[in-house]
């Protein structure tokens, strides 16, 4: 895989047990790449280990006055030189393209991942999470998955070197043969230690980035009710325990980097010492010597790469084991031989009813029906259930698949899933750019965007954005919104976001407090305007305004996660006191005051029928 063939055409299917587990997936699915990156660095880095025996072949030749055999040395260090070269060009740049293609991988799969889940992500990962794996801990994993080759290479170039040497200058040899694994393997002790200051590390700054995405996307509450200080002093607090867990992470790590110069840096003076006394004593030629102190010199450069996949490894195993978490979770909470089956089913046939056997809701097919929750929590996770997305943490009642037609939608595939239910949630998303790309997205194609954003009410909303909207743009379609609809008030941006989903025209619409922000005239219009558009389609409302729960074909009454009562807005408004309680929001001794006024009023009526 090459970075121009990027995006994958299928990222594949994780294997998301565990952090390491999934390091080895990503690592077997780029095998290419790192056996292109191996090769180039075994050229790189066998030149670097040539070169300290060039180097003392030509001081041989040069005591020997050998003209013929240092032009050949020359030679071999010019090939030496290119091979380095070119090997570690190449070497560079394979290794980059493992990264950014792993990198390119992770982020798919977050974000399939994502699309997957919707909403129902943020209920059992925070937000800032989902931002930290999407970004530093992708950085992370592709850094290691880009070292691998290195530190093989590294690794090699290191035992040529030392079986070189033996086989070159047998009596120095053998000192460089068993001190360079004492210097591979000394700062193993250490790792468990670093790697856990690491881990806490990067614990406290994934904690640190949920905390500011939170910040963030409440800053707005926040200021109304003068919080902001507050959030921002835990903010500040956060931020200064990843201060000093940074600071004791890296003092781990200098300390590793320090042995890593000082033990070479002792066999270097150990191997010319005791060289020194061999050529002294004639056991050793000049040549050999220099040739050995090349070599333990040129080993400083590989040896970095074992302290590199160290640290490698180290930040980037929590690092994948976030991500692994993320994409271990599935739509459903199924046994596995359930969810393996997840996706076979047949799509139901056109014109089913959708029911939730959790809590007894029937929405028969064609028909607007309101749903009335005393729970907004409760209204919400229906809202889900109703889309195919059972809740697997919520209490057991809430738990189970909905049927459309008969058949589960957790068992069909997403696709079919959301091209049968959409479900507009109490706080939709407005994602930046004209409001045409707005509407760009899969529908019927029975309903024209006009119609929509008419049936929505949006016509103050198109006069704004065309306000707004720079010279020589005419066309309100052309007008731009900014990130998330910033620029709009709660009320337009929720009846952008209701006009684009009914533009979808989807064959069931559940929508969560559509008209939650606007005002009363025009949330008689918008019932209006959804009846006359929806006619012939299943719509389903989870709302207890009494404009919209009147142009309802059929209001149901969930009550304690079951249905409660079932008829239209009036005949529950007269015939329920629950119903009415919630609609009209009247307190127990406000129902108990108006039974009495009610029950006089009969008694009154009853007197003057006797009396006349």
């Amino acid at each position: 895989m090459q970075i121009s063939d990027l995006p994958y055409p299928d990222p594949g299917v994780p294997d998301a047990r565990s952090g390491p587990r999934f390091l080895v997936w990503l690592g077997r699915g780029q095998l290419g790449g790192q056996a292109r990156s191996l090769c180039w660095g075994l050229v790189h880095f066998c030149g670097i280990a040539g070169l300290p025996y060039a180097v003392g072949l030509g001081v041989d030749a040069v005591v020997r006055r050998d003209g013929a055999g240092l032009l050949l040395v020359g030679a071999l260090l010019v090939l030496i030189g290119v091979a380095i070269s070119v090997g570690d060009a190449m070497l560079h740049r394979t290794a980059v393209t493992n990264w950014i293609t792993a990198a390119a991988r992770v982020q798919q799969l977050l974000a399939r991942k994502t699309a997957e889940l919707g909403s129902a992500l943020t209920r059992r990962v925070a937000a800032g999470e989902v931002v930290a794996v999407s970004t530093g801990d992708v950085e992370k994993i592709g850094w290691f998955v880009e070292a691998v080759s290195r530190f093989l290479a590294a690794a090699f170039s290191v035992v040529a070197i030392c079986v070189g040497l033996l086989f070159y200058a047998p009596s120095i040899g053998v000192v460089v043969a068993i001190g360079v694994p004492v210097l591979a393997l000394s700062v193993l002790p250490l790792l468990p230690r670093a790697t856990q200051r690491a881990d806490i590390q990067r614990e406290k700054a994934g904690k640190a980035t949920e905390l500011a995405s939170d910040t963030v996307a409440g800053l707005r509450v926040l200021r109304g009710i003068g919080g902001e200080e507050l959030f921002l002093g835990r903010y500040r607090e956060a931020s200064q325990e990843v201060r000093k867990a940074a600071v004791r992470s890296a003092r781990m790590w200098a300390l590793i980097s320090a042995i890593q110069v000082l033990l070479p840096g002792a066999l270097l003076i150990t191997v010319v010492w005791y060289g020194s006394v061999l050529v002294l004593d004639g056991r050793l030629a000049v040549g050999e010597l220099v040739a050995a102190f090349s070599a333990v010199a040129t080993m400083l450069y590989p040896l970095r790469h074992f302290e590199e996949i160290a640290m490698a490894y180290s930040f980037s195993r929590p690092s994948a084991q976030r991500a692994a978490r993320v994409l271990s979770l599935t739509r459903t909470d199924a046994p596995e031989p359930a969810a393996a089956d997840a996706g076979t089913a047949q799509a139901p046939a056109a014109g089913g009813d959708l029911y939730d056997p959790a809590t007894g809701l029937l929405v028969p097919a064609g028909r607007f029906t309101a749903v009335v929750c005393g729970d907004p929590d409760l209204a919400g996770r229906l809202a889900e259930r109703l889309g195919g997305h059972p809740a697997d943490d919520g209490p057991a009642a809430d738990r189970g698949s909905v049927l459309l037609g008969g058949v589960a939608l957790d068992e069909l595939a997403l696709d079919t899933a959301r091209t049968l239910v959409l479900v507009q949630d109490k706080d939709p998303v407005l994602l930046s750019g004209t409001l045409r790309e707005l509407f760009a997205v899969p529908a019927s194609g029975a309903v024209e965007p006009g119609a929509a954003l008419a049936a929505a009410q949006c016509g103050d909303v198109l006069d704004a954005l065309l306000q707004s909207a720079p010279d020589g743009v005419d066309d309100p379609m052309d007008a731009r919104i900014t990130e998330r609809g910033r620029s709009l008030s709660g009320g337009q941006r929720q009846r952008l976001a209701l006009a684009r989903s009914l533009a979808t025209d989807p064959e069931v619409l559940v929508l969560d407090e559509p008209t939650s922000a606007v005002d009363s005239h025009t949330e008689a219009r918008i019932a209006d305007g959804i009846a006359a558009l929806r006619a012939g389609r299943t719509t389903v409302v989870l709302a207890s305004s009494p404009l919209l729960l009147d142009r309802a074909d059929r209001v149901v009454l969930i009550h304690e996660g079951a249905v409660a009562a079932t008829g239209t807005h009036r005949e529950l408004l007269h015939g329920e006191p629950l119903y009415r309680a919630v609609v009209t929001r009247e307190t127990d001794e406000e129902q108990q005051v108006a039974r009495m006024e009610l029950t006089r009023l009969e008694e009154a009526l009853t007197e003057i029928e006797e009396s006349a």
